[in-house]
């Protein structure tokens, strides 16, 4: 098995974005392709770790992270 993460660049990596999901807004501070796998078959997962104003991380997919206006 290879690593289990490694760091992707974003447009929007240390801007002020909002999560769909939940609609938190807060700064992207990373995007990482992670493998959430735990057999023999990889399955990789690009998570966005975005910090909100109370200063703790979440995670979200890529897919859901969006500039804030």
């Amino acid at each position: 098995m290879s690593e289990r993460y490694e760091y992707v660049p974003h447009r929007l990596l240390r801007r002020r974005v909002r999560d769909i999901a939940s609609g938190v807004e807060g700064e992207l501070m990373a995007v990482i392709n992670e493998n959430v796998s735990d057999a023999r078959t990889e399955h990789w997962v690009e998570l966005a770790y975005i910090r909100s104003a109370s200063g703790r991380e979440f995670t979200t997919s890529v897919a859901n992270v969006e500039p804030a206006d």
